[in-house]
């Protein structure tokens, strides 16, 4: 007994129908459409089993449950369309921050040295309470954005 079963409606099965015979839409969402009319156990549907599916498909039968899944709890666009990121990255280095950045590699390298390095300039922002922790990949990634180069 399937947990997510999935039933989809006529204007639903020729919206996907209509989906995959024009064949322009990425190639996930035209499996995720062909995934969910082999799944249709609604009168009218394929209602093929997962195992078959899979091989007819060749995708996994853990995608097949997602699919499933997703379209029962969210509906058919959601199943189709990829999801948003969850995560939100908070930003070490903003304007302000960049700005700092960008003036300290322009000045006099520490003493000893004849150049900044990727990992002195992290050091150096934490140094000065810029930030409280910041990684030499951070600081290469602002650098490349700006077109500066520790030269």
């Amino acid at each position: 007994m399937k947990k997510y079963v999935v039933t989809l409606t006529e204007e639903e099965r020729a919206g996907l129908r209509g989906l995959i015979s024009a064949g322009k839409a990425a190639a996930r969402k035209l499996v995720h459409a062909r995934i969910l009319l082999k799944a249709d156990a609604a009168p009218g549907g394929d209602g093929w089993e997962d195992v078959s599916i899979s091989e007819a498909l060749e995708v996994g039968t853990a995608m097949i449950e997602r699919v499933r899944k997703q379209f029962v709890e969210e509906g058919l666009e959601a199943s189709l369309e990829r999801r948003r990121p969850r995560r939100q990255y908070e930003r070490r280095l903003d304007g302000v921050g960049e700005a700092h950045l960008v003036a300290v590699t322009c000045s006099e390298a520490p003493e000893g040295r004849e150049r900044w390095t990727l990992q002195l300039l992290a050091e150096e922002m934490v140094a000065l309470g810029y930030v409280e922790a910041l990684s030499r990949e951070t600081v290469r990634r602002v650098l490349k954005k700006m077109n500066s180069s520790l030269g």
